[in-house]
Parts: C-alpha cells; sequence; structure tokens
C-alpha cells in the first residue's frame, strides 16, 4: 500500500519540527509505505527552520528524508515577508509561490493532512 501525505508545518518551534521528522521518518520505515508520496510544507515562521545556520542538529534528517523521496516546500510568500534568501535556505528545500496554495493542490489530489 502507498500513502499521500501532506505535513505541515507553520510555528518557529524545533519541537513541532522533530515531531514531523520523526512522523515522517516512521512512516517511510513502515512495510506497509512502501512507494508512498510525502511532502511537508513549510510557511509562516517555520520557513526559519530550513535556514542553514539554524538547522545543524536536524540538517542530516532533513537531508535523509529527502533522499528517500520526501519533498521539502517552503513558501515564498514567508521567506519575503521575513526576509530569508533562497540561498540562505537547506539546498534541497522547493521553494513554492504560496504554502498555503501549496497545502490545497496537494490535499486536492488526494493528499492526507497531519497537521504536528
Amino acid at each position: 500500500m502507498s500513502y499521500k501525505v501532506v505535513f505541515h508545518i507553520d510555528w518557529d518551534d524545533d519541537k513541532i519540527l522533530n515531531m514531523a521528522l520523526g512522523n515522517i521518518e516512521n512512516l517511510i520505515k513502515d512495510p506497509s509505505a512502501t512507494d508512498s508520496e510525502i511532502h511537508l510544507v513549510s510557511n509562516g515562521n517555520s520557513v526559519r527552520l530550513f535556514r542553514t545556520e539554524f538547522c545543524e542538529e536536524n540538517i542530516s534528517r532533513i537531508r535523509s528524508l529527502h533522499s528517500n523521496g520526501v519533498r521539502f516546500c517552503l513558501c515564498s510568500n514567508s521567506l519575503i515577508k521575513l526576509h530569508f534568501k533562497r540561498e540562505n535556505m537547506i539546498e534541497i528545500c522547493e521553494v513554492v509561490p504560496a504554502g498555503i496554495i501549496e497545502l490545497c493542490k496537494l490535499q486536492a489530489a488526494g493528499c492526507a493532512y497531519i497537521k504536528p
């Protein structure tokens, strides 16, 4: 069985990011979740968690999950509002025009919505 899932974070809180990463790791480990489509969408203040200088403790987990097919999406509107530059974010993150629109698209495409 495969799942289509979108994890959504919007708070600048390491605990929430760690919970989301743990949930994703558990999903990937489950034999029933082979070939799942997994996304994490970050908008609002949570985009700070993906700045290279702030994510030292999580960067290896994020890269490992990405290498297992997890897509990490950052909201461009949030980056602009918070004056964060793309080049200061983890390189594997994808910048989408609007996090809320990405969430709507993914849910319309059948993704389950998870808010850790």
